[in-house]
């Protein structure tokens, strides 16, 4: 029977759903056609494969060619099915054994040469497999690009079997002798590879600092006010250097979401994005989306950090898209036909003027900016967004002696450290950083002693904070005692959360 029967995997969101690549050679006409759904590179791996076959000195078959990728309602992106459909082509017109092909998983994309070009998603597909093997008890290997192995091969328990070409997985199948047949991969060591800019750049800054490193402690989210050339995005670009080091299921899960986008590389392994799109930037690719939904700059971001600099010259529209991601952590996009969830757990570091020149309440007293321009311009930022943001601080211009003299400012390891010992303590009491504190567990763990209270009411009258803003105040202020390990918060953390909770207006 002239039919063979391969399996690969499509990419759907952060999913990997199985396909069945079924390969039919039938008498008449000469042919070749794809169905099950395909999108327009998937059809045109009709020229890749028949080029990469006849250049690789196979018999491409003068016969009626039929290949189905199951299931038909499944869209099929990419070039990811090219190996698989050569492969069914040879098996059915039996010019490789057919006999193991059960055992493998296939993904690559040929070149017209029959050399392998690396492919997107490849973590995200081994990720499905190791979960198929556990639920069904049969594992499989996976055949794949030379240049995805070290990628794939940071999922454990699954065999990754590289090829560079055609050629080297049809000797795998064709020959007995062992040096013909593909070795699986040994993961490539990157642990203690990442490296961040150094806080210790920064001259000055004494109070942003300090703020940063709260956030860092608590998982809070900052924006940060000042005129320009204050080191606002200095400061910012050395925030993911004090985070707490990456989980191992954090190291995947932001693995994954970047090889979606085939940028992922195994030497950033465990190190935390840090993502800063322009201010130019649609909200599609802030948050995601497209007719096959690819994940966007806060997907990207995950267990990282969202820098956006220029705060208010993004569009409205566009900042409004960020309100639900901050609180729930991920990011839905529906389309008419398809619905993909990504995750979307970052903090996000952001930056601005305070005014349209840059420069109200500069010691130069260069701002001509009317009260009403100055209101237009933060009045960008709506408040629902900024309700979501904990720290709001201004980071002022240096003077003339701290600008002058050498930096001794502390290094990002010496916070780095403060900020994992705050960290432990909420992963010990809490299981998880204070920043995803629900309203229960702030009334459990967030009570404020007596004096702190009374100072927290005073606050709330005079600077009407919602609900929102008053939770979130105590939030920093349970972070600001954790890193002095004090297990009550006190009158002097309530009074550091105020003051890291200051309106725009009132610089």
């Amino acid at each position: 029977m002239s039919l063979a029967i391969l399996k690969s995997r499509a990419l759907s969101g952060m999913a990997a759903p199985e396909v069945t690549v079924e390969v039919h050679l039938a008498n008449g006409l000469p042919s070749f056609t794809i169905v099950g759904l395909a999108d327009t590179e998937v059809k045109e791996a009709r020229e890749r494969v028949r080029a990469a076959l006849q250049n690789a000195r196979f018999e491409f078959p003068a016969r009626r060619i039929t290949v189905n990728l199951a299931p038909a309602d499944l869209p099929k992106e990419s070039g990811r099915f090219d190996l698989p459909i050569a492969l069914g082509i040879l098996a059915a017109s039996g010019q490789i054994p057919k006999d193991q092909l059960s055992a493998y998983e296939f993904a690559g994309e040929l070149s017209l040469s029959g050399d392998l070009r690396p492919i997107r998603g490849a973590l995200a597909m081994t990720f499905a497999m190791q979960r198929a093997g556990e639920t069904t008890g049969r594992r499989t290997a996976f055949i794949l690009p030379a240049d995805n192995a070290d990628e794939a091969s940071l999922v454990g328990e699954t065999a990754i079997l590289p090829a560079n070409s055609l050629l080297e997985v049809c000797a795998h199948f064709s020959s007995k002798e062992k040096e013909y047949r593909l070795s699986e991969h040994t993961p490539t060591d990157v642990a203690g590879q990442a490296s961040y800019p150094d806080f210790a750049d920064v001259k000055g800054q004494g109070q942003a600092k300090r703020a940063l490193e709260v956030a860092a402690a608590g998982g809070h989210n900052v924006l940060m006010s000042g005129p320009p050339g204050t080191g606002k995005t200095m400061l910012a670009t050395r925030f993911a250097g004090i985070l707490p080091p990456m989980t191992d299921k954090e190291a995947l899960e932001s693995a994954a979401v970047q090889s979606l986008t085939g940028h992922f590389h195994a030497s950033r392994w465990k190190m935390r994005p840090f993502r800063s799109p322009h201010h130019t930037a649609s909200g599609v690719a802030l948050v995601g989306g497209g007719n096959a939904p690819r994940p966007g700059e806060i997907s990207l971001a995950h267990c990282g950090v969202l820098f956006l600099d220029e705060l208010p010259e993004f569009d409205r529209r566009v900042l409004e898209v960020l309100r639900e991601p901050l609180e729930s952590g991920h990011i839905t996009i529906s389309r008419a036909a398809r619905q993909a969830t990504f995750p979307a757990r970052f903090q996000m570091i952001a930056a601005m003027n305070p005014c349209p020149c840059g420069y109200l309440g500069h010691a130069s007293g260069k701002c001509r900016c009317t009260p009403d321009a100055i209101a237009r311009y933060q009045g960008r930022i709506s408040g629902p967004l900024l309700d979501r943001i904990d720290i709001q601080i201004q980071v002022g211009a240096l003077n003339q002696d701290e600008l002058m003299k050498p930096s001794e400012s502390e290094s990002s390891a010496s916070i780095a450290r403060r900020v994992a010992q705050a960290r432990a303590i909420q992963e010990a009491r809490q299981h998880k950083p204070n920043n995803l504190l629900l309203p229960a567990d702030i009334d459990t763990w967030c009570k404020p002693d007596e004096k702190g209270e009374q100072l927290l009411r005073q606050a709330v009258a005079r600077l009407n904070w919602s609900a929102r803003a008053y939770h979130r105040v105590l939030k920093v202020a349970r972070t600001i005692a954790d890193l002095a390990s004090e297990s009550r918060i006190g009158q002097r953390h309530v009074a550091e959360a105020i003051q890291y909770r200051r309106a725009l207006q009132e610089q």
